[in-house]
C-alpha cells in the first residue's frame, strides 16, 4: 500500500503519516471555509449568518439578493464547527 511505502521512505510509522497527513488535510479545508465565511461576512457586514438573517428581516438586505449567500453562510457555518470538532478529536 502506498502508505506503508511512504511512511517507509520517511522513516516514520504509518499510523503517524495517516493521521498528519489528514490533520493537515483538514486544517486546508477549515482555512478554505474560514476564508469563505470571512468573505460573505465582509460583503454584508456581519459576523455570522444569525446576523446576517437578522439585517434582512430588518429589511436592510432584500431577500432575494441575499437568498444564495444566506444559504451558502449557513452550510459553512456548519462545515466549519464540523471540521473543528473532527480535528479536536485528532
Amino acid at each position: 500500500m502506498l502508505l506503508e511505502k511512504v511512511a517507509s521512505q520517511l522513516n516514520i510509522q504509518p499510523e503517524t503519516l495517516e493521521r498528519e497527513s489528514l490533520k493537515i488535510y483538514l486544517e486546508r479545508q477549515l482555512r478554505i471555509v474560514e476564508s469563505e465565511l470571512l468573505t460573505l461576512a465582509q460583503r454584508y457586514g456581519v459576523h455570522s449568518v444569525l446576523e446576517l438573517d437578522e439585517k434582512i428581516q430588518q429589511g436592510v438586505f432584500h431577500e432575494t439578493e441575499a437568498f444564495d449567500d444566506y444559504f451558502r453562510f449557513d452550510f459553512l457555518e456548519s462545515e466549519r464547527r464540523k471540521l473543528a470538532e473532527i480535528l479536536a478529536g485528532l
